[in-house]
C-alpha cells in the first residue's frame, strides 16, 4: 500500500544527507537506477514486498543485486530500509528522492510519449522548445514509445497534459458521432 508521507520523509533524509556530504549528484544516479529497476521487475517489487522473506535475506540478496552498483550512503541507506522493514517502500522512496533532487536543482521533468522512438535531435530541438517557455529551470525529458497513439505525441509536465495524438482525435471524432450533433443542425 502506497504511504506517500512516509517514502517522502525518507526520501528527504536521504537527500539531505546526501547534500551534506556532497554525494547529491550520486545518490540521483543510484535512486534512478533503483527506480528503474523496480519499474522493470515485478519480481525485484514482490520480493521487498515479500514478509515472509526475513530482513537479513533480502539483505543478502539486495546486496547480490545491487552491492558494488550503489554508492556507500545508498547502499547503507538501502540496508538500514531493510532492517526497519521499511523495504517495501522503496520504489516510492526512489520515485520521491528523484523529485526532490529535481526541486532542490531546479529541473522540470517533462515526459513525451510518441508512437515511435524520437530521435537525438529532435529530443534536443523538445528541450529547446519546452525550455523557451518555462525560464529558470532546466528541462529533463523523459521519452516514451506507446504504438497505440498511432501518430503524434503527448506531452506531460507539471500536471498539465497536451495531447496532440491521432488516437485522441480519433476518440473525438468518435465521441462526435455518439452524441450525433450534426442531426440536430439538420433540422
Amino acid at each position: 500500500m502506497p504511504n506517500p508521507r512516509l517514502a517522502s520523509r525518507y526520501a528527504k533524509s536521504l537527500v539531505d544527507l546526501a547534500i551534506e556530504t556532497g554525494q547529491l549528484d550520486r545518490v540521483y544516479q543510484d535512486l534512478q537506477l533503483l527506480a528503474n529497476a523496480c519499474r522493470d521487475s515485478r519480481e525485484l517489487v514482490s520480493f521487498m514486498r515479500n514478509p515472509v522473506i526475513n530482513a537479513d535475506k533480502k539483505e543478502k540478496i539486495f546486496a547480490a543485486l545491487f552491492g558494488d552498483k550503489l554508492a556507500t550512503l545508498t547502499d547503507k541507506f538501502s540496508r538500514l530500509l531493510i532492517r526497519k522493514g521499511r523495504e517495501n517502500y522503496l520504489p516510492e522512496i526512489a520515485e520521491e528522492g528523484m523529485r526532490q533532487y529535481r526541486a532542490y536543482k531546479h529541473i522540470r521533468e517533462v515526459r513525451i510519449t510518441t508512437a515511435v522512438p524520437i530521435s537525438d535531435e529532435l529530443r534536443q530541438e523538445i528541450i529547446r522548445k519546452v525550455q523557451s517557455e518555462i525560464r529558470d529551470q532546466q528541462i529533463e525529458l523523459r521519452s516514451e514509445v506507446d504504438e497505440r497513439l498511432i501518430g503524434g505525441f503527448i506531452l506531460e509536465s507539471d500536471n498539465n497534459l497536451f495531447d496532440a495524438s491521432i488516437l485522441r482525435d480519433l476518440k473525438d471524432v468518435k465521441a462526435q458521432f455518439q452524441k450525433n450533433v450534426f442531426v440536430r443542425n439538420i433540422r
